[in-house]
């Protein structure tokens, strides 16, 4: 299965990168990519093992860390689209627009 970023979603991804590196470390920033690649790795196999969401039927969603829930769509059983990668810390208004 293909797996296809938003510009949400790369956007999210870079900012969580970011903050990482300046507050925490390098490697705690190394440790988050590699957790993601091994989501996107699982996906490819397993596309529903993220929770359906209920305000949207075709919407689920992933716990990647405490802090981070991934928001993804199957599209056409051959396509993963990752939506957004939400910081648990935020107001939860904002998970999904």
């Amino acid at each position: 299965m293909k797996i296809l970023w938003t510009i949400s979603a790369q956007k999210s991804f870079d900012q969580i990168i970011e903050f990482l590196q300046e507050e925490w470390s390098l490697n705690s920033a190394i440790k988050f990519v590699q957790k993601t690649n091994n989501l996107i790795e699982t996906l490819k196999e397993q596309p529903k093992i993220g929770r359906p969401e209920k305000v949207k039927n075709d919407l689920r969603s992933f716990v990647l860390s405490r802090q981070t829930t991934v928001f993804y769509r199957i599209k056409s059983n051959v396509v993963i689209i990752l939506l957004k990668f939400f910081d648990t810390r935020q107001n939860p208004l904002k998970r999904v627009k």
